[in-house]
């Protein structure tokens, strides 16, 4: 009996093609890739990594920054890297891609300067994997914006540190 192949969604395309780009990531605290998508074509991708030439976490450690929130929880944030989000907006301003009405597939919540970032981008969507630990304030950004935003799986992303 021959098996049944069943055809990933195209967000479930993208979201893969994500994670095979995560691979490049260099900092194991937020191993992330990204895609921009529009019109069920891939435009640009992006991984957590330093900026170019600059040491990566996986050789030299995390540089890990605090950070106290209005409410006085604490949260912990590596800065060394660009973000995937990041570098995928980057990789498109450096090819001459617009990226206006795409939809953008990350791994979790973008963080808050991703979201102004996604904002200011004119993406209509982001399609995340999971939840980011701190991602209230972008959810509440893409809201106010008119940019939609839908979960994959509705959890927390867990790693070190958080």
């Amino acid at each position: 009996m021959q098996e049944h192949h069943e055809r990933p969604s195209w967000d479930d395309y993208f979201m893969e093609v994500a994670h095979t780009i995560a691979k490049r990531a260099t900092c194991d605290r937020g191993r992330s890739g990204c895609v921009i998508a529009r019109d069920r074509q891939l435009l640009v991708t992006g991984y957590v990594g330093s900026p170019m030439g600059f040491a990566h976490c996986d050789e030299v450690g995390h540089q890990l920054k605090q950070v106290v929130h209005e409410d006085g929880t604490t949260t912990t944030h590596c800065v060394r890297t660009v973000h995937a989000e990041q570098n995928a907006i980057c990789q498109a301003a450096k090819l001459g891609v617009s990226i206006r009405g795409a939809t953008l597939y990350c791994r979790m919540t973008p963080c808050r300067v991703c979201a102004m970032l996604i904002i200011n981008c004119g993406i209509a969507r982001v399609v995340c994997e999971r939840r980011y630990h701190a991602g209230a304030e972008s959810e509440a950004m893409f809201q106010q914006a008119g940019v939609q935003l839908e979960y994959k799986c509705d959890e927390v992303q867990q790693y070190d540190n958080q």
